[in-house]
């Protein structure tokens, strides 16, 4: 008989947005009138950039003639969008890579929870806390996490990122082999500065320890002194693997690109010690399990860097920074604690009076008809916390600080 991998029984019924959606439908059923504001759930709003829909226009015109159509691309990604990435996302900042580092995805997403399939299922797992969920289920699937006991999971080490140190993770004790960090962060909101990711860079070359550098949300930084990727710190090549994203950059979560950057320098180890490069294996993984992005949609991706497409880009980020001002500005004047929001298009809110996110988020949603995601389930850390997010319509945004500025008096 066929047996299931038990490791997927471990993780909760349902993923966390599915709980929110259902608590949501549950309101509109009986609440029927009610206009209701997501500020929730972290997808767009703005229509892809016009430099993108005429790039996909002329893609799909040359899939209807046979001289230009295109079948099976390569796995890693077409050498026009690599080459790109490589000019315009790292030169600039003095960082080289060859074409064969970067492999092109369907967005952050799928390789931050499938690169785990080139590592042993018993390396010990690092998290800031709260994290995004992929981290954590990703490797509750395939059994490295542990066992589940109150709360936290037993082969994971939980860093706290709490408003009593700045939401700045501090450097644990303990040695870690693989460690998630997200910067700009998802849920908080916040960044770190060069002098703090450089610490982190550094504990990882002391200990070897491999670091998973989630930097879809760079795109968003103002702050000169906050790095747009960890590969701005020397050593980094040497034990980081990075992952970018155009979701949250050019309004493509339903399109569907991103890429990842696997160093040839970056390396783990067998149980005999030998050194093994991953970029050789995450190659042969991606050649196995993954057919490569559509070619309509890299040369969407492509049109990103075009002059038109950086300027038209720039003017969707700073819609959704201005969003975030006027959240953070609207939050702040009912007395919420409010952090994040100046490097990130999330706004990371403390829960009044005490209450827990789930029933902070009850309370908004039913007696202001706005929704945030409960902290508590980004983790351990994350509760008493709820987020918001910058990516609604404006008049949406505004309507919901009048809202929460009348139920918070």
């Amino acid at each position: 008989m066929a047996l299931v991998n038990e490791h997927f029984l471990k993780l909760p019924d349902s993923y966390l947005f599915s709980d929110i959606a259902k608590k949501i439908n549950t309101f509109k059923v009986t609440h029927p009138k009610d206009k209701v504001i997501s500020l929730g759930i972290g997808d767009v709003t703005r229509p892809l950039p016009k430099a993108v829909i005429e790039a996909m226009h002329k893609a799909v015109d040359e899939m209807a003639v046979r001289d230009t159509f295109r079948g099976y691309g390569p796995e890693q990604g077409y050498s026009f969008l690599i080459d790109a990435v490589i000019k315009n996302d790292f030169v600039p900042k003095g960082i080289h890579f060859e074409p064969g580092e970067i492999f092109i995805n369907d967005g952050a997403k799928s390789d931050t929870g499938n690169i785990g399939d080139i590592l042993r299922h018993d390396n010990s797992i690092g998290v800031t806390d709260p994290i995004y969920p992929v981290y954590i289920d990703s490797n509750v699937m395939c059994g490295r996490a542990g066992t589940l006991e109150n709360g936290k999971w037993s082969n994971v080490t939980y860093i706290p990122c709490r408003s009593e140190n700045g939401f700045i993770p501090e450097i644990p004790e303990n040695r870690i082999d693989i460690l998630y960090l997200c910067y700009p962060n998802n849920p908080t909101g916040t960044a770190l500065s060069k002098q703090e990711l450089k610490k982190w860079v550094n504990y990882a070359l002391s200990n070897d320890t491999l670091i998973l550098f989630d930097a879809a949300y760079e795109a968003y930084i103002q702050d000169s002194d906050v790095p747009h990727s960890i590969y701005e710190i020397k050593g980094a090549k040497k034990c980081a693997i990075e992952f970018r994203s155009f979701s949250k950059t050019a309004g493509f979560t339903g399109v569907r690109c991103g890429y990842t950057v696997v160093p040839k320098e970056v390396s783990a180890a067998t149980l005999t010690g030998e050194r093994i490069p991953l970029n050789r294996l995450w190659n042969r993984r991606q050649c196995t399990k993954f057919n490569g992005t559509s070619y309509i949609t890299q040369r969407a991706a492509e049109a990103v860097y075009s002059a038109e497409g950086q300027m038209q880009v720039k003017e969707i980020i700073q819609y959704y920074m201005t969003n975030a001002r006027i959240m953070k500005t609207g939050l702040s004047e009912t007395g919420l604690e409010v952090y994040g929001g100046e490097n990130a298009p999330y706004l990371w809110v403390k829960a009044p009076d005490g209450l827990s996110s789930w029933k902070f988020f009850e309370r908004m949603l039913y007696e202001a008809n706005v929704v945030c995601t409960p902290g508590v389930g980004f983790g351990p850390s994350g509760e008493g916390y709820a987020r918001l997010t910058a990516f609604g319509d404006r008049d949406d945004c505004m309507e919901a600080m009048f809202r929460l500025k009348k139920w918070l008096r």
